[in-house]
């Protein structure tokens, strides 16, 4: 096997880490490759759960797309506590994969959409007869396993529940949120923050246009392709996103990269749907220079090495 030890007397060395299904890469997370080279680390791509791996052997793993974890996600997070040298770390992995982390920033302040949590075991019907709402587990990549449902529509009714207790039988955690209606019209806005001599700065913004079309039925078709397009962030969004950040448990300074995913509320203010902390996509074609303050957040992640 390569001796990745070599990179103590010459090039660092750091792993992108990836899942078998993207064995050589995100095509968006390849654009970071050049760049790296640039300045002078030496990047490769690194399957997760591959035991042949000699993760000591890098000066830094970089967690970009072992998005196969959300059934694994105990064997995942033990997996993340094993790596000298993660980004982000283990513990921000074990807190930010479960999404019942939107309770504990909500607690602090965060505008967040207001979420009803079902644990394994507990029975569920519909609080309301009308609106629409989202069902998904709180571990979950993507929107796999993700459904939304009209209330006033029986059958809906009917699949919300079967839905849950679906998740339910696999031992799996449900949340439910009103759908934001907004999102069909402004769209999602997801705003990148990557490390910098200061801490986490603000880099780029883009638009996800709606993806839920219906209930999940377990089958494939159920979601819009992603629409994705450059977004200027406005200062209300910045500033919700600068608070979400401050809560993070341990501090944000310690992060190589943030993604705040924002939504327009009921009163057209931003809420946090997700923060994505773990292995989000970073949209790197959609920003000019992108790649390259990807590169430099990675060289200054190296650079902080005792």
């Amino acid at each position: 096997m390569t001796d990745h030890h070599q990179s103590t007397r010459g090039e660092p060395r750091v792993a992108l880490v990836t899942c078998t299904e993207l064995r050589d890469l995100d095509p968006d997370d390849r654009l970071v490759l050049a760049p790296l080279a640039r300045h002078g680390v030496t990047a490769e791509p690194a399957v997760w759960d591959d035991p042949a791996v000699d993760w000591a052997g890098y000066d830094l793993a970089v967690l970009r797309s072992p998005w196969d974890y959300a059934l694994r996600r105990d064997e995942f997070v033990a997996w993340a506590a094993t790596v000298p040298t993660l980004a982000n770390p283990a513990d921000v992995v074990r807190w930010n994969t479960d999404k019942r982390y939107l309770a504990e920033l909500s607690a602090a302040g965060v505008p967040t959409v207001p979420t009803s949590w079902v644990a394994p075991g507990e029975s569920w019907q519909p609080l309301a007869d009308s609106g629409e709402y989202v069902i998904k587990p709180a571990v979950s990549a993507g929107s796999q396993d993700t459904g939304r449902y009209d209330l006033a529509d029986p059958e809906h009714r009917e699949l919300a529940v079967a839905h849950v207790r679906r998740l339910s039988a696999a031992g799996r955690v449900t949340m439910v949120q009103p759908y934001l209606r907004a999102v069909d019209s402004a769209g999602e806005t997801a705003l990148l923050f990557l490390a910098g001599p200061d801490g986490l700065a603000f880099s780029h913004a883009i638009r996800k246009g709606p993806m839920l079309t219906g209930p999940d039925l377990g089958v494939e078709g159920l979601y819009k392709p992603e629409e994705i397009c450059a977004r200027t962030a406005t200062e209300e969004q910045l500033a919700v996103a600068e608070k979400t950040l401050a809560a993070v448990p341990g501090g944000a300074e310690r992060l190589l990269y943030a993604r705040v995913d924002l939504i327009p509320g009921a009163d057209g203010a931003p809420v946090l749907v997700e923060l994505e902390l773990t292995e989000p996509s970073l949209f790197l074609g959609h920003a000019e220079g992108a790649p390259e303050r990807l590169a430099a957040a990675i060289r200054t992640h190296l650079d902080r090495r005792p």
